[in-house]
């Protein structure tokens, strides 16, 4: 029987320490003891989309009332107006209220979050994610019915061709080429190692989000899981794949479950299994989850670990869409996205296209971190300016600071400074100006951030993380990381400044994988941008905010050595 009311109670990080599990028990009892249990269905949702300040939250449909800050004690009068009475509950209410996927401006700072336009996240904080009913009365599956009863598999992939949507895990290659390449190479060639299974093909969804401050990927799947499985059938579709898996980051628990309950209602409903929609196209989606390793996020050392062996990157070419899982041609790509898929097979590429720039169509999911009055997630047009983000989506620089730096693409990211506010913020204008947009997060510090102190920290997280099977790596991190230690204490010359910079280079150039090569970055564009506080440090033997000792006292530098291994 359908529900009449649903209540939707934020199970993000913050309301979970802030007690929403006994909210939630608390909305239960309360709704059992007014014999409501049938009528009324309460579940966790990712993302409310309300500001911190404000959770726990709990939002009630069908009129989309959002209450908070909650506490277990709020939950009878809630249940006895609002859902028995019917009468709206206006001193716990929050006053703002949840995108439809329309742009909406709200000016207060409090109403920042809400200044979006979310396509990926259209649904996260409006639909229960654990109900499948639920996703199939707003839009859901309905791309891949579309898909399975009107287009043919190249129709398919020309239609996300025409898309032109990008990766958006970090490199920002076409998604539609990638589908394009394994949709045309026959599977039944043998691999170059002379093993794989031939003649199938694969789809692979990375969600093995390890990138530091990057958390959008679980939100998508904990808000919105059928969302990444209807993206993963309509890329096996398209390729002419049976089989897919989700390698999905070993510490994203509530993530596997709403996968494993997504996946299953899929099968009770025919969309997974044999002959979906009534057509010859069938498709099994398997979960395999990864064990911590930063590295397992490159996706040949994903493919690598899905198999069974130690998580390394492999040697390119051949790349996965022509060699990849057990040899086999394999469409990989990350959560945000499959979760584009769905909504360009069903209102088109030209529609799609009106979103963000020409080159660049569509929207990004940043996470936005550190010297914000609002922090979290938000998704924007491609192109948004980084001055918008802060201003608008961030609510500004928070009181008494200023902006200084902005690093944009996680631990990976580019360090860049003021002249890059006003940049349209796509994979297109940042690279050409060498900077990058990365896996979409967003770290803004003020001007009380030490350039040389936030180095040494993602150095220090590089270090710890290389797998060690190439030198300029796993040395390069190390000296790189002690450079900058001496730096830290007042100990480094100008010396060892040329040398973190030529270490840096090499780095960049001669590293076997992304790892090494992307550890080099927050580096040299410090020094491209920040100079000055580098100098600073080696010559006149000064931080300029006073964030490191500079005692000429050695700083302990503890890293996790790697293994070396053969190569």
């Amino acid at each position: 029987m359908p529900h009449r009311s649903h209540i939707l109670i934020s199970g993000d990080p913050i309301s979970l320490a802030r007690n929403a599990e006994a909210i939630k028990s608390a909305f239960d009892a309360e709704l059992a003891f007014y014999a409501l249990t049938d009528e009324v269905a309460v579940a966790f949702t990712g993302d409310l989309r309300v500001p911190p300040a404000q959770l726990p939250a709990a939002i009630v449909y069908p009129e989309g009332v959002v209450y908070g800050p909650l506490t277990a004690n709020d939950a009878p009068l809630i249940v006895s107006e609002h859902l028995y009475k019917g009468r709206v509950v206006d001193a716990l209410r929050v006053i703002t209220k949840p995108l439809t996927g329309a742009i909406v401006r709200v000016p207060s700072r409090e109403g920042a979050l809400f200044a979006q336009q979310r396509v990926v996240l259209a649904r996260a904080g409006i639909i229960n994610p654990e109900s499948i009913e639920d996703y199939i009365a707003h839009d859901g599956y309905t791309a891949l019915g579309k898909a399975l009863t009107e287009m043919t598999p190249a129709q398919v992939v020309q239609e996300i061709v025409d898309a032109g949507v990008q990766g958006r895990g970090g490199a920002g290659f076409p998604i539609g080429m990638k589908l394009k390449i394994v949709a045309e190479t026959n599977p039944t060639q043998p691999s170059p190692a002379g093993e794989g299974k031939g003649g199938v093909k694969y789809v692979l969804c990375n969600a093995d989000e390890s990138e530091p401050g990057t958390f959008k990927d679980r939100l998508i799947i904990e808000g919105d899981p059928h969302s990444v499985i209807e993206g993963m059938l309509i890329s096996g579709y398209a390729i002419g794949a049976r089989e897919g898996y989700i390698y999905l980051r070993g510490e994203y628990v509530q993530a596997r479950e709403r996968l494993e309950k997504a996946i299953a209602q899929a099968h009770a409903f025919g969309l997974l299994g044999e002959k979906i929609f009534g057509s010859d196209f069938s498709f099994e989606i398997h979960i395999h989850s990864g064990a911590g390793a930063y590295i397992c996020g490159e996706e040949t050392a994903l493919i690598e670990s899905l198999e069974g062996k130690r998580g390394e990157p492999r040697i390119r070419p051949p790349y996965p869409t022509t060699f990849g899982i057990w040899g086999n041609p394999t469409a990989v790509n990350n959560v945000e996205s499959l979760a584009n898929l769905p909504p360009i097979i069903r209102k088109g590429a030209a529609w799609y296209r009106t979103l963000g720039t020409a080159k660049c169509p569509g929207t990004k999911v940043y996470t936005m971190l550190g010297d914000v009055n609002v922090t979290g997630l938000i998704e924007v047009p491609m192109g948004t300016s980084l001055r918008t983000v802060i201003e608008v989506y961030g609510g500004g620089i928070k009181p008494g600071k200023r902006f200084k730096l902005a690093q944009t693409g996680g631990t990976a990211g580019a360090i860049i400074d003021a002249s890059f506010l006003d940049v349209p913020m796509d994979f297109a204008e940042l690279a050409a100006r060498g900077a990058g947009l990365g896996s979409g997060a967003l770290l803004i510090c003020g001007d009380d951030t030490c350039v040389v102190d936030l180095a040494f920290v993602l150095l220090r997280f590089f270090a710890n993380e290389s797998c060690g099977k190439c030198v300029p790596c796993r040395l390069g991190t190390t000296r790189a990381l002690e450079i900058l230690a001496r730096l830290k204490d007042a100990r480094a010359t100008m010396d060892d400044l040329a040398q973190l910079e030529r270490i840096a280079t090499q780095m960049q150039i001669a590293s076997f994988c992304g790892l090494g090569q992307a550890a080099a970055v927050p580096i040299l564009t410090g020094l491209r941008f920040f100079r000055d506080e580098f100098v600073a440090h080696a010559d006149a033997r000064k931080c300029a905010v006073n964030v490191c000792a500079m005692r000429g006292e050695p700083v302990i530098v503890k890293t996790r050595r790697a293994v070396p291994v053969a190569v």
